[in-house]
C-alpha cells in the first residue's frame, strides 16, 4: 500500500510491538509495498536484528467477515493456520512470530491489527509477470504439498466463492443513473462502469450459475492467492545446489481457507497445461477445468467490486487511489468481449 493508513499513528504501532512483542525501542521504516495491508520493517538499533511488520484495516478485509471483531477474528484465524503448516513442515509458509501472549494477531486501537513476521531478506515476483517455468514449477510442488495438508489440523473455515463487496457492486450499477461524489475518480469509475455494465450483469450471472454447482465439492487447505507477488525468492541455503540458485516462500495467508484446489491452481496454470498436468502427477487429482474458469472470473469480478467501492467512497487524488483507477480500467477491459 503506498498510503498510510488513516487514523493510526507511528507511536502508537511502537507501542504495540513493545507490549506484544518485547520489540522496545526498535526503530519503524515504512514499506510502501504489497496491496491490502500496510508494512513496516522493525530493526532493532543493538542487535541489528530486523522483523516485517504488517497492520491491517479491520474495515478493509470483507472476505473476513463484516464487522471488526469477526475480521479480527477471520485474520487470527488465518494467520494461526499458517503456523500450524509451517510447524507441520511445510517450510515455505512465511507464517507469523507470535506475541508474547501466544498470539499471532493483536488488535490496534478499535480499526486495526498488528503481525509480526520474520524478515526475509528476499525479493518478490511481480503480480503482473509470470515466474519463470523452474519457479512456477516449484510452486506447483508446493501447492501440492499444502492441498494434502490436514484440513482438520487448521481451524479455516471455507472460504465464501462469493465476492467481498457484491452489495457494493450491485449498488454502483444501481446508481449508475446519479452522479457519484466521493472524489476525483468518482464520476470516471461511473463512466467506466457504464459502458461496461451489460458485460458485467452478464458475468455476474454466470458466476453465480458456477458457484452453485461448486457449492458440495471437496476441499483442501488452499492459500487463495499464490500469485507471483506473493512469492519471495530467498537467496539460497548453504549447501544448496538446487538449479534455480534460491528457495520460494509463499507470503501473505490473510486469504487461506478451505476450498477446491483450483481456486489456487488458477494463478499458475498457463495456456500449455503443463502446470495442471504435473500437479495432477504429484497428487493424483485432475484439476476441474470449470472451476479453474470459475476462480477466474471470481478474481477479476471481486477486484471490480473492491475497486468500485474504494473510489465511490470519500477520497482524494493520492497514488492509492491512482492504482485503484488503473486497476479499475484493466479490470474492466478484462472483462469486456
Amino acid at each position: 500500500m503506498r498510503d498510510q493508513p488513516a487514523g493510526m499513528t507511528g507511536p502508537e504501532l511502537a507501542r504495540a510491538l513493545a507490549g506484544g512483542w518485547g520489540l522496545a525501542g526498535w526503530t519503524l521504516r515504512y514499506a510502501p509495498v504489497g496491496a491490502g495491508s500496510y508494512h513496516w520493517v522493525a530493526a532493532g538499533d543493538a542487535s541489528g536484528e530486523r522483523r516485517f511488520v504488517t497492520v491491517d484495516d479491520l474495515d478493509e478485509k470483507g472476505w473476513l467477515g463484516r464487522t471488526r471483531p469477526a475480521v479480527l477474528a477471520g485474520l487470527r484465524t488465518a494467520m494461526d493456520a499458517a503456523l500450524t503448516l509451517r510447524q507441520a513442515g511445510l517450510g515455505f509458509v512465511a507464517a507469523p512470530e507470535p506475541a508474547l501472549t501466544g498470539e499471532t494477531v493483536r488488535p490496534l486501537g478499535a480499526r486495526h491489527a498488528v503481525t509480526v513476521f520474520p524478515f526475509l531478506a528476499g525479493s518478490p515476483g511481480d503480480w503482473g509477470e509470470p515466474l519463470p517455468a523452474p519457479e512456477r514449477g516449484e510452486l506447483v510442488t508446493m501447492l501440492a504439498a499444502l492441498h494434502q495438508a490436514d484440513p482438520a489440523a487448521v481451524r479455516l473455515p471455507r472460504a465464501d466463492p462469493g465476492l467481498s463487496w457484491r452489495g457494493d457492486l450491485e449498488t454502483a450499477l444501481a446508481e449508475l443513473g446519479q452522479r457519484w461524489t466521493g472524489g476525483p475518480y468518482a464520476e470516471p469509475a461511473r463512466a467506466l462502469l457504464a459502458g461496461a455494465a451489460a458485460p458485467v450483469r452478464r458475468q455476474l450471472d454466470r458466476l453465480d450459475r458456477w458457484a452453485a454447482g461448486l457449492a458440495a465439492a471437496p476441499v483442501v487447505v488452499t492459500h487463495g492467492e499464490p500469485h507471483p507477488g506473493n512469492v519471495m525468492r530467498l537467496p539460497a541455503a548453504p549447501g544448496d545446489t538446487g538449479q534455480a540458485g534460491a528457495r520460494l516462500a509463499l507470503i501473505d495467508w490473510d486469504t487461506a481457507g478451505l476450498a477446491p484446489p483450483e481456486r489456487d491452481l488458477w494463478l499458475v496454470a498457463t495456456e500449455s497445461g503443463d502446470e495442471l498436468h504435473r500437479y495432477a502427477e504429484l497428487t493424483g487429482r485432475p484439476a476441474d477445468p470449470a472451476a479453474v474458469e470459475f476462480y477466474r472470473l471470481r478474481w477479476a469480478l471481486d477486484d471490480l467490486s473492491c475497486f468500485l467501492r474504494d473510489l465511490r467512497a470519500p477520497h482524494r487524488r493520492t497514488p492509492g487511489a491512482d492504482d485503484n483507477w488503473d486497476r479499475l480500467e484493466s479490470v474492466i477491459a478484462g472483462l469486456l468481449p
